[in-house]
């Protein structure tokens, strides 16, 4: 499974916001994490976390497209986390090869264009609102189960990414985990991953320090587990999903990640290896 290392060039995401805002942090933090064995880095302008503001779009695009000019040029492989036609554009000129629009083409249809131009991968995720409303009561009704809603909203957005002209080779879907979902919803979607799979197309997950394992792991008076001291359950969910078949992960430290996956190689090296003993 590839590990997808978060690069937020932002002041405000829940994690690590304003800690790499400034172009030199954010390409420091983007050559640790390749040196801590991403394979790849998702770049990130707009905050969408709940309750986040728009920033305009020239902030936007003085954000990420001096990171993702500097790291590609010394050779790593690049996704751009944006809703906006503009800046993906910008950002695939800039050495992009991949447009992670946690919107599906629902904020602004027109970078289903953008990726079909260039030929970029592109990363179709299930979305229901902005930041803002996200979590709204009407936005969080799933009729049919949460797995067969969030799947079928998907497939209604690659039908779109169809029409637009992105090739099947170029999309991924990710079922949007904390986006209009309820702690249980995102359980519910991890646990039911291979459903994803049977539309034919890689996925992607981001789990990383989401509220919901703030939840799983809350103090006995309710308090959340800190943000900064969630990775560990996400090191089991990791596993969990690399033995699935997920193409990738999007984490914020790639290290534990990456550890947490050798060891599982390891063990599975080993019992395959006592199977044929046997």
């Amino acid at each position: 499974m590839q590990v997808m290392g978060i690069v937020n060039v932002t002041p405000d995401s829940f994690s690590d916001g304003g800690r790499f805002l400034a172009t030199d942090d954010a390409v420091a933090h983007g050559h640790e994490l390749i040196a801590q064995g991403a394979d790849l880095l998702d770049i990130g302008g707009e905050s969408t976390r709940p309750g986040a503001t728009r920033p305009l779009v020239a902030d936007e695009l003085a954000r990420v497209v001096p990171v993702i000019e500097t790291l590609a040029e010394e050779g790593a492989t690049l996704s751009v986390d944006t809703m906006r036609p503009e800046v993906a554009e910008a950002a695939v000129k800039a050495g992009a090869k991949i447009i992670n629009d946690v919107s599906g083409g629902l904020a602004d249809p027109r970078i289903l264009n953008v990726a079909a131009d260039h030929g970029a991968t592109y990363v179709v995720m299930h979305w229901r609102a902005h930041g803002a409303e996200m979590q709204h009561e009407d936005h969080l009704v799933y009729a049919d189960g949460v797995v067969a809603t969030v799947r079928a909203e998907i497939e209604q957005r690659i039908e779109a990414a169809r029409a637009a002209g992105i090739q099947d080779d170029d999309i991924v879907i990710d079922p949007g985990l904390g986006f209009s979902k309820t702690a249980d919803d995102n359980w519910r979607l991890l646990a039911g991953v291979e459903e994803f799979h049977k539309l034919g197309f890689p996925v992607l997950i981001g789990a990383s320090r989401k509220t919901f394992l703030g939840h799983l792991l809350a103090a006995p008076d309710g308090t959340l587990r800190p943000v900064g001291e969630r990775e560990s359950a996400h090191d089991a969910i990791t596993v969990f999903l690399a033995q699935r078949g997920v193409w990738a992960t999007r984490v914020h430290d790639v290290r534990a990640a990456k550890d947490a996956l050798a060891a599982a190689q390891k063990l599975e090296g080993l019992t395959e290896r006592e199977e044929n003993i046997r």
